[in-house]
């Protein structure tokens, strides 16, 4: 692991990482943000995942969550969307290839090589973290926006028991049944849909999937509201099998980080309070 930059921030430490990725083939970069802590203390530690277009460096320089963290005594890693390279295939519109993994492991060619950014942030990266910083692995959260919003819904439904908390910032609740979620996941994992459905987090919860609780902010001035987040679907979704969440709709609220910072503190010490239990 390289060590890109590291900045003292709240009695923190701010560092952007890299390493090679044996999962996507490429050099990958995150970051990290560690509050000050005891010699030998593990900590409880916050997944953050980015949607479309983002790098690990959007949240970190527009996220505003480090007081937060530090209050709480919170690891915050942010990993890239995509993995990154001149060798890497891409897309000329903004909604596929680089910036938009899609938090699923590609299929299709040329995107199975290098995109898998299920197993990177569900085994490869975990395991980095673990390795090289002071995390409780027994205290897990994770969150996300849009994109990643879908990626964090969709990681923790999948593995249960592994996240105490989860949340979302305006997420894409049913890639299945949007125009962003159908070009990403019919070009990564082509046209047979049944593969499509362990990547939805509406069908993986009419599946049985379950978490013990959830929180969710949308903003009603969001212009992707209706098109490509559709809120109300997980909402109905969450109803229909009796699973707890807030599901908290958000007046004159856009889809932009102004939005996100706003809610930041809120969101990280709900997490707190059920990782520090």
């Amino acid at each position: 692991m390289e060590v890109l930059s590291t900045a003292r921030a709240f009695g923190g430490t701010q560092g952007v990482y890299r390493h090679a990725s044996v999962v996507t083939g490429t050099d990958m970069t995150f970051a990290v943000y560690v509050p000050d802590h005891a010699p030998g203390a593990k900590l409880p530690v916050l997944w953050y995942l980015s949607g479309l277009t983002c790098t690990h460096a959007n949240v970190m320089e527009k996220g505003e969550y480090r007081r937060a963290c530090a209050e709480h005594g919170i690891v915050f890693v942010a990993p890239d969307t995509s993995p990154r390279g001149d060798d890497v295939p891409d897309d000329e519109a903004y909604d596929f290839g680089k910036g938009a993994g899609f938090y699923v492991d590609a299929t299709q060619e040329p995107w199975a090589r290098h995109f898998r950014m299920r197993s990177y942030i569900e085994q490869e990266l975990p395991a980095l973290v673990a390795a090289e910083f002071p995390v409780d692995r027994d205290r897990q959260g994770i969150t996300g926006h849009s994109m990643g919003g879908h990626g964090a819904l969709t990681i923790s439904l999948r593995n249960p028991g592994r996240f105490r908390s989860t949340s979302a910032f305006a997420p894409i609740v049913s890639p299945m049944n949007c125009p962003w979620g159908e070009k990403a996941l019919g070009g990564y994992l082509g046209e047979d849909m049944s593969s499509w459905r362990q990547y939805d987090a509406c069908a993986l919860i009419k599946q049985g999937a379950r978490l013990p609780d959830l929180l969710v902010d949308q903003g009603t001035a969001d212009n992707f509201l209706d098109t490509q987040l559709k809120t109300q679907l997980l909402d109905e979704a969450c109803r229909k099998a009796d699973m707890p969440a807030q599901i908290r709709m958000q007046e004159g609220y856009d889809h932009s980080y102004f939005f996100i910072s706003t809610f930041m503190d809120e969101h990280i010490a709900w997490h707190a309070e059920r990782l520090n239990k």
